[in-house]
C-alpha cells in the first residue's frame, strides 16, 4: 500500500468498498471536469458519501482544457475556447500504469482530489492522466479536452478511463473495492478489464465474477448520446476485446451502453419514467429505477442554509428532516428567498447591459442547449407572451451551452441571444454566458419560477429542478424525468401539458403570475411545500442509500 492511500487510513477511515467511474465528476467551479448533469450528478453522489461517510472513491479523467469556455460573440453566436482549470487543489501521486491502445503502450499518471465532509470524513477522487513525458505527443493529449476530437479521441479516453482505472487502483493499493459502479457507458470497459483479469478457467464463471461486482447507471435512452463503435474499429484499438461473448455484439457492433449492461449484476434507470423507457428501447427488464437526487449542501443557498440550520436540527446530517420546513414561518422563508434574488439581480446587472429588477416575477431556464430540451418553448407565441407581460410584468433569465459539434443545439443559443436583443425593450431577457456551478448556484438561488420543458419522453431524469426546490423555486415542467415523481398539484408547481397548445402561456396568464402577484401568502405557502416534499425527497443522500442497499449490498451501511 502505499504512502498516500496509508496518510487516508491513519485517519480512521475504512478501506473504500466501491470505486465510482464517471467520465467527469463536477467537483469545485474552478476544476473545469465536467460539461454539464452527468458531472454535477457525479460530484453531488461522491460530496454525499463524504457526508454519509461512506467508504467509497471516485476515478475520471484529468481535463486540462477542460469542456470549453463559452464566449457569446455580438451575433449571438457561442464561440468555444480552451477552459483551463486550476488544479491546486490536486495531489500528483507517484502511480502509473500502462494501457494498451491499438499497437501503442499509453502511460497513465493519477492526482488526487480530496472531498471532505464537515465532519471530517474524506473521498478521494483519482484523475487520471496521460500528460507524461513518455508518451508520444499525440498520447498527452488524450487527457486534453473532455468530450472533444474525434471518435477516436473518445474511444481512447474511454479505454483511459475504464480499463486504465482499474488498473489504477490495484497500482495504488484498493484491494478491497468489491462494487465498481459505472456511471453510464463512458466506463463500460472497466468491466472488460474485470473479465480480462478474472482467474476463473470457465468463461461463464468469469462472467459470473465481474458481474457480481459491476453496477451499471445509464442516464439517457437517446441514440446520439451513445457510444457506439463497429466491431472491427473497436477491435483496431482494443485486439483483447472479448468480442466472441454470446450476445455482447450485435449488428457487428459495440454499443458501450449494452456492454455495460451486459457486464452489471444491478442495472439502472435514474428515475422511474427513464426505467420504462430503457427497458422499452432496449428490450431489458432487469433495468431498474434510482431516482436522481442533488447534494442537499452544495445546492442550498447561504440564507437557506441559515434559516434550516435555525429551525431544523439536525437537516445537514439527514437531509430527509427538510421534510419539517413546514415548521417555518412561510415569511421567513420568504425572506430568505428575496435576498437570494437580491443577489443573483445584483450579479446580473453588474454585468449585464439589461438590468433587472429585484420586484419583478423572474423565470429561469438553464440546463445544456439541445433540441429535445426545447429552450425556445416559451417563445414559440410571442405576441402571446408580450400580452401577457403587458398586465403582469415578467423578467427572463437563460443559461446553457450546446456541444460545439451540436448545430442545432448552437442555433439555439443564438437564437435566446438574439431575442434578448429584440425584446429588451418589451421584456427583459438576459442569456449568461459560461454557465457553471457558480451561476448554476445563483440561479437556483435566486429565480421565482424554474422553467423545464423537455419533449417527452427524452429526459431520463433533469435535476435542476430539484436544486431550485432546496430554496423553495417551484418548477413548471412536462411531464418527462423526475417530474413525473416530484410534481404534486398546487404543492411543487405547475404541469404543462404537452397536448395541450398554449399551454404554459395559460399557466402563466391564469395561475402562476397572479398567485404570485396578488396571492402572496399561498405563494410564500407554495415554497413551503415545495421544500418539504421535494428537497427532502430528491437529494443524493436517500440516492446513495438506495444505491447502498439496492446495487452494493452492503448492509451494515
Amino acid at each position: 500500500m502505499t504512502d498516500n492511500t496509508s496518510q487516508i487510513n491513519n485517519a480512521c477511515q475504512p478501506e473504500p468498498l466501491v470505486a465510482y467511474f464517471s467520465m467527469e465528476i463536477a467537483l469545485e467551479n474552478n476544476i473545469k471536469t465536467y460539461a454539464g448533469g452527468l458531472g454535477v450528478l457525479g460530484g453531488d453522489i461522491l460530496r454525499s458519501v463524504a457526508d454519509l461517510r461512506f467508504p467509497m472513491i471516485g476515478v475520471t479523467l484529468f481535463n486540462r482544457d477542460g469542456y470549453f469556455k463559452q464566449v457569446i460573440g455580438d451575433n449571438g453566436d457561442q464561440e468555444a475556447y480552451p477552459d483551463k482549470s486550476d488544479f491546486l487543489r490536486l495531489e500528483k501521486m507517484p502511480q502509473i500504469v500502462a494501457v494498451d491502445i491499438g499497437k501503442e503502450k499509453v502511460l497513465v499518471g493519477v492526482w488526487r482530489y480530496l472531498i471532505k465532509s464537515e465532519s471530517g470524513f474524506k473521498v478521494p477522487v483519482y484523475f487520471l492522466d496521460t500528460d507524461l513525458p513518455e508518451n508520444a505527443p499525440a498520447n498527452r493529449e488524450l487527457c486534453g479536452v473532455l468530450y472533444g476530437g474525434d471518435e477516436g479521441y473518445r474511444l481512447k479516453q474511454e479505454i483511459i478511463l475504464g480499463r486504465g482505472g482499474i488498473k489504477m487502483l490495484a497500482a495504488i493499493g484498493h484491494q478491497h473495492i468489491k462494487k465498481i459502479h459505472l456511471n453510464e457507458g463512458h466506463g463500460a470497459l472497466a468491466a472488460v478489464e474485470l473479465f480480462l483479469n478474472s482467474k476463473q478457467k470457465r468463461e461463464k464463471d468469469k462472467l459470473k465474477e465481474v458481474r457480481n461486482k459491476c453496477v451499471f447507471t445509464t442516464h439517457t435512452s437517446l441514440p446520439k448520446a451513445q457510444d457506439i463503435f463497429s466491431l472491427s474499429y473497436l477491435l483496431s484499438f482494443q485486439p483483447d476485446f472479448p468480442g466472441s461473448l454470446t450476445g455482447l455484439i450485435k449488428n457487428n457492433e459495440i454499443n458501450l451502453t449494452q456492454t455495460g449492461f451486459y457486464f452489471s449484476g444491478f442495472v439502472n434507470a435514474v428515475s422511474a419514467a427513464h426505467r420504462r423507457e430503457a427497458r422499452k428501447i432496449y428490450k431489458n427488464n432487469r433495468i431498474k429505477a434510482v431516482t436522481n437526487g442533488v447534494d442537499s449542501l452544495f445546492w442550498t443557498a447561504p440564507e437557506f442554509k441559515e434559516l434550516y440550520d435555525k429551525h431544523i436540527t439536525g437537516w445537514r446530517a439527514d437531509n430527509s428532516l427538510l421534510r419539517k420546513v413546514k415548521q417555518i414561518a412561510a415569511t421567513e422563508v420568504w425572506l430568505a428567498h428575496q435576498r437570494a434574488k437580491k443577489r443573483l439581480v445584483d450579479y446580473i446587472n453588474k454585468r449585464q447591459e439589461i438590468k433587472l429588477d429585484y420586484d419583478i416575477f423572474t423565470i429561469a431556464f438553464a440546463r445544456r442547449f439541445a433540441v429535445y430540451k426545447r429552450p425556445e418553448f416559451l417563445f414559440q407565441d410571442l405576441s402571446r407572451l408580450l400580452k401577457i407581460n403587458n398586465k403582469r410584468r415578467l423578467q427572463l433569465i437563460y443559461a446553457g451551452k450546446a456541444h460545439p459539434q451540436d448545430l442545432e443545439g448552437r442555433e439555439l443559443v443564438k437564437k435566446i441571444n438574439l431575442l434578448s436583443q429584440e425584446m429588451s425593450r418589451n421584456i427583459k431577457l438576459v442569456f449568461l454566458e459560461d454557465y457553471d456551478l457558480d451561476k448554476a448556484r445563483l440561479l437556483t438561488a435566486g429565480a421565482d419560477l424554474w422553467l423545464n420543458s423537455p419533449l417527452p419522453p427524452n429526459e431520463a431524469s433533469g435535476t435542476s429542478g430539484m436544486k431550485a426546490a432546496h430554496n423553495g423555486i417551484p418548477q413548471a415542467s412536462t411531464l418527462d424525468g423526475w417530474w413525473k415523481e416530484g410534481y404534486k398539484k398546487n404543492k411543487t408547481g405547475w404541469l404543462i401539458k404537452e397536448k395541450k397548445s398554449g399551454e404554459i402561456y395559460d399557466l402563466l396568464e391564469k395561475e402562476i403570475l397572479p398567485l404570485y402577484y396578488d396571492f402572496p401568502e399561498k405563494w410564500r405557502k407554495l415554497m413551503v411545500s415545495t421544500i418539504s416534499l421535494n428537497a427532502s425527497r430528491f437529494n443524493a443522500q436517500r440516492v446513495l442509500k438506495q444505491y447502498i442497499g439496492k446495487a452494493y449490498k452492503i448492509k451494515k451501511y
